[in-house]
């Protein structure tokens, strides 16, 4: 059964305040509002429209007691999870190893961003 109810936060760095918006999504193929969403000369295939039916600003607690924005409260590079190992470490059954997953990103990141 699929459920087209969507909840959406827009989160904007900096900014302890949120914008919540839940509403009904959509698949949208029109060529000419997917036109206006170019990057690089390249338009997405798709898009996905919300009708929105509630739009408010979200309760700012949860950002002020995580610190989330706070550099200080950060973990140190050489403390954070390798990305590599944990995607390799999902896809094991498939034989990916972390080498490779690690090419793979690099490649999407540096040549496939748009």
């Amino acid at each position: 059964m699929m459920n087209p109810k969507v909840g959406l936060i827009f989160v904007i760095p900096g900014l302890e305040e949120t914008l919540r918006i839940n509403g009904t999504a959509q698949i949208m193929k029109d060529a000419n509002l997917l036109q206006r969403m170019e990057v690089n000369g390249k338009p997405p295939l798709l898009g996905i429209g919300v009708v929105v039916e509630e739009c408010f600003v979200h309760c700012a607690k949860a950002f002020k007691r995580s610190r989330l924005w706070d550099q200080e409260s950060w973990l140190d590079d050489k403390e954070l999870p390798n990305v590599p190992r944990m995607i390799a470490a999902h896809a094991r059954p498939l034989g990916v190893s972390e080498e490779e997953v690690s090419k793979a990103l690099h490649e999407s990141y540096s040549k496939r961003l748009y």
